[in-house]
């Protein structure tokens, strides 16, 4: 399966893997990588919480398993689609707290903070 923005308006970046879509997309389907932690789908306000209109850079990934660049960007093994290079912005630390305790670590996709 891959996941392709329906258009260039609106689009948004998973603060979590970097997934590129529009808010509608996000709303009626959640994250195809992260909604299991995320409960994006049918969740505007968490959407809007836990992804970020502002992003750099674009990355057509077609071959999750074995692709260089997903190696390099942390989302190998993830869906085929587009991806943000850099997620500006950070989860909230709420839902920070609920990742961690379903056992899942929280790492920024913002290469501008260290």
């Amino acid at each position: 399966m891959e996941v392709v923005p329906k258009d260039l308006n609106n689009i948004r970046a998973c603060m979590m893997c970097s997934l590129l879509k529009n808010t509608e997309q996000f709303i009626m389907d959640g994250c195809d990588n992260c909604d299991q932690w995320l409960s994006l789908k049918n969740n505007r306000e968490r959407v809007l919480e836990c992804t970020s209109p502002n992003y750099e850079g674009m990355i057509a990934l077609t071959n999750p398993d074995e692709s260089w660049v997903a190696r390099w960007q942390g989302i190998r093994g993830l869906v085929r689609g587009m991806y943000a290079i850099s997620v500006m912005g950070k989860m909230p630390s709420h839902i920070q707290r609920e990742l961690e305790r379903q056992g899942r670590k929280y790492k920024s996709r913002d290469l501008g903070i260290k």
